[in-house]
């Protein structure tokens, strides 16, 4: 730090979870499209599903075979995977990496069970569980993709039930009633996380020994 600039956070990890239904992805889309604000960078997962109509390689999902996949956990590659739903999920580390090099927060959408590994792995994550305001819309979104058969819908409502369980391992709960009020809400906790003087450490210190300098000098 030097002159008048203010203290320089560390980027850090942006973990959204919640179930399936709360309107994570569309949350995800927004905080990534604003015009202002803090630098975000999407976290694209590894996946062993077959892509569903509309999605893009590489953009989406990276899509890649199942043993693809175990060569990736195997070789110490991940910095999160789970299963869910008969299908692989996972972050690869590179991600990670690629993002701090740009000074920029990775955003993850992920499960649960990545959650976890990633707050274990990356102890200065921020982890935000997206919830809508009732059951009854959790179920009327998975309705509406009409992708799934009733059997995956069946497990994917199951899981539903099993993750707003896991609720108080999160730092942050938005209840997304409103779209723009949810993006806000996120968009607060970035803005809040980085101020923390926790993730400051030495910069603060600087920064307010700085100022008591310019205090004293005009004494």
């Amino acid at each position: 730090m030097t002159g008048g600039r203010r203290p320089v956070y560390d980027a850090f990890p942006l973990i959204l979870a919640g179930p399936s239904g709360a309107g994570k992805t569309t949350i995800r889309d927004r905080i990534l499209s604003l015009p202002e604000g803090p630098r975000t960078v999407f976290s694209v997962s590894t996946t062993t599903r077959a892509p569903r109509p509309g999605e893009r390689d590489g953009v989406d999902y990276r899509f890649v075979a199942r043993d693809a996949f175990a060569e990736l956990v195997e070789s110490g590659r991940m910095l999160e995977h789970a299963e869910v739903h008969g299908e692989r999920y996972g972050t690869p580390r590179e991600n990670l990496d690629r993002a701090r090099s740009r000074g920029a927060h990775l955003l993850l959408d992920i499960d649960v069970q990545g959650a976890r590994q990633v707050r274990a792995a990356v102890p200065g994550a921020v982890s935000v569980f997206v919830v809508p305001p009732s059951g009854d819309r959790i179920v009327e979104r998975l309705r509406r993709r009409g992708s799934e058969t009733s059997e995956q819908l069946e497990r994917r409502l199951a899981a539903a039930r099993a993750e707003l369980a896991a609720v108080t391992e999160f730092d942050y709960l938005v209840v997304n009633d409103s779209l723009p009020a949810a993006v806000a809400a996120i968009r607060a906790v970035i803005d809040t996380e980085s101020r923390a003087v926790r993730r400051l450490g030495s910069e603060a210190e600087r920064f307010a020994r700085r100022l008591a300098d310019e205090i004293a000098d005009t004494m």
